[in-house]
């Protein structure tokens, strides 16, 4: 079954107007699952996880066609997965019926020197914690964390931010992360920005999904190296280091260890 951003996706693409995604020259055919092109298709490679924590991915316009985008990496790792397109004139009833689920924590990921102080916080808090480092009002630790994340550019997540006052009764989670972005598949201005799926795993290690979020990591790696790969038409080894990576996390999981 389609997870939710290939729906998203496929709601996107039926719509009249649509960007050229592909700039050099007609579109290339990819895998429908994983958007790599045939030669390059790592659906072998897919992971799921189970957590107890979600996602819920508030995107761009276009942003669910982008063959780049790293969303798509988080539905296909983890099944607690939402994906709703954002308007700056409305919003999506069905993403106001989960926030405004009883069973979730949201958490709006976000840096915290753009939000009021009184919504940032920098823990989680889970079911075994007391409460988390934070000035915002949370309802009480037998809740799910729901990571709210704006995926777009830095200049779209900035607007979305701005203008989806559904959001602002919400804690807002700033992450502290000291590692650079090892993400190359879109130049950032700032070092400091992470990619969608980075942020995920960064989020989900808080909340005490180590294995999800590791296994998350070494997804995306294994996605940039195809990536990469495609894009300069050289050849594909599976069986090199990042591959083996991902393979030992899910053996290693099998195993119980």
């Amino acid at each position: 079954m389609p997870h939710a951003v290939s729906r998203l996706r496929a709601s996107r693409l039926a719509l009249p107007t649509k960007p050229g995604l592909d700039r050099a020259g007609p579109r290339k055919p990819r895998c429908e699952a994983c958007r790599l092109p045939p030669d390059y298709c790592m659906c072998g490679c897919r992971p799921r996880v189970p957590t107890r924590a979600g996602v819920c991915l508030v995107m761009a316009e276009f942003e669910a066609l982008k063959p780049s985008n790293t969303g798509w990496l988080i539905a296909d790792v983890i099944e607690q997965t939402s994906a709703f397109a954002w308007a700056r004139t409305g919003v999506d009833p069905a993403l106001l019926r989960l926030l405004a689920d009883p069973q979730w924590q949201p958490y709006v990921v976000f840096p915290g020197e753009f939000a009021d102080a009184q919504r940032v916080c920098t823990e989680v808090l889970t079911g075994d914690s007391s409460a988390p480092q934070s000035a915002a009002p949370l309802e009480g630790s037998g809740k799910r964390p729901l990571f709210v994340m704006l995926d777009g550019t830095w200049s779209e997540a900035r607007k979305m931010f701005r203008k989806s006052p559904y959001l602002d009764a919400f804690p807002v989670l700033s992450l502290q992360p000291e590692q650079l972005s090892r993400y190359r598949l879109r130049r950032h201005c700032r070092d400091d920005h992470f990619c969608t799926a980075e942020v995920a795993a960064l989020c989900l290690a808080l909340a005490g999904e180590t294995w999800a979020a590791q296994t998350l990591d070494a997804y995306l790696d294994v996605f940039t190296h195809r990536y990469l790969l495609a894009k300069q038409t050289q050849k594909l080894d599976p069986h090199n280091a990042v591959h083996q990576h991902l393979q030992s996390l899910q053996k290693l999981h099998t195993l119980g260890i």
